[in-house]
């Protein structure tokens, strides 16, 4: 049976390099976002689905995981990448659009979790993977929501891989630790390796994905070699 990846939160950065990858290893490949249009050609180039959903939203996620069910069958792998981040004083906050940050970057993670888990175990196996940041970690000075939105990923996902890893279903957490590569944001001359790249990135999930049972690890780190820590 060919497996079936659920990747949220696409776009053209590090969800670009995983839905590539996962195609070239003969995965079935669905894209979800809020803004599908730029999507287009991604899945064009791979022969990917494309879903229209806010994670942030009850209704939406479920209704994703049940047409991606009728469509192509149930995701056995799911990798949440999306966040929101706004930065400045605490002083100076909205705290409107700090509720926006933590429903987008940590609300939606349990959403979209607990609608995998419910599939994933009448199934008996499958994958849920977390996009992480240095924030995951280290809450630096004038990034207070980025910090509690990363900060509350990451725990979600070490309760759910004590939860559901004695259920067949592994959960790992991925601490990306410094800037990733991109058009927009191109590696200076003078600093090679100073950024990660999304493709060595994506390789390090497949990495994950294909670890055996008996040695499964719920969180690694990834960053460039001369990025500090």
């Amino acid at each position: 049976m060919t497996a079936i990846a659920l990747i949220i939160g696409a776009g053209s950065g590090l969800s670009a390099s995983l839905a590539r990858l996962f195609a070239k290893e003969g995965i079935t490949v669905a894209l979800a976002a809020r803004q599908i249009d730029k999507l287009a050609g991604l899945a064009g180039e791979i022969g990917a689905s494309r879903f229209t959903v806010d994670a942030s939203k009850p209704d939406q996620v479920e209704q994703l995981f049940n047409q991606v069910e009728q469509q192509l069958g149930v995701p056995t792998i799911v990798i949440y990448n999306p966040s929101a981040r706004i930065s400045g004083a605490i002083v100076d906050l909205d705290p409107v659009e700090v509720l926006r940050t933590l429903e987008i970057t940590a609300y939606g993670g349990f959403l979209v979790a607990q609608a995998a888990a419910k599939r994933l175990l009448k199934v008996g196996e499958g994958a849920i993977f977390f996009t992480g940041a240095s924030a995951s970690v280290k809450g630096y000075a004038r990034s207070a929501p980025f910090a509690m939105g990363k900060f509350a990923l990451r725990g979600l996902a070490q309760s759910l891989a004590r939860e559901l890893a004695p259920q067949n279903i592994h959960v790992a957490h991925f601490v990306i630790d410094g800037g990733i590569r991109s058009d927009r944001r191109p590696e200076p001359v003078d600093k090679p390796d100073s950024l990660l790249d999304p493709d060595a990135i994506a390789q390090t999930y497949l990495s994950i994905l294909r670890q055996p049972r008996n040695a499964w690890t719920w969180e690694i780190e990834l960053r460039p070699w001369v990025e500090t820590f």
